[in-house]
């Protein structure tokens, strides 16, 4: 079983960046799919970035160049760095983490971008 926790956001003016911490608990992170979801009020949840065991990424279109997703497998943890951040950013991010079978998600952390 493995339980995750995101931290890390909170309000931000347009424009402004946030990065959002997710810490794993359990073994085997390093062998774990990790990714980033999000959803915006009325919206379905939608996918942001993910990344490998060894390090490679993919990102949803709009969010290329904007959000950059990292992971340290020494500290258990998946980080996602947002950048240039507009209103339509604003919604819970969720952190996943994936392999074969076993499927986790995290509570999720309000990320609002607002003047």
């Amino acid at each position: 079983q493995v339980q995750l926790v995101e931290s890390g956001g909170g309000l931000v003016q347009p424009g402004g960046s946030l990065r959002l911490s997710c810490v794993a608990s359990g073994s085997d992170f390093r062998f774990y799919l990790m990714h980033w979801y999000r959803q915006a009020p009325g919206k379905q949840r939608e996918f942001v970035a993910f990344i490998t065991s060894g390090g490679n990424t993919n990102y949803e279109g709009s969010m290329k160049g904007r959000f950059t997703i990292s992971r340290d497998n020494a500290k258990n943890s998946v980080y996602l760095q947002m950048n240039s951040l507009k209103p339509e950013d604003t919604a819970v991010y969720y952190c996943r983490a994936k392999l074969g079978r076993n499927d986790y998600w995290g509570q999720g952390a309000q990320v609002t971008v607002s003047s």
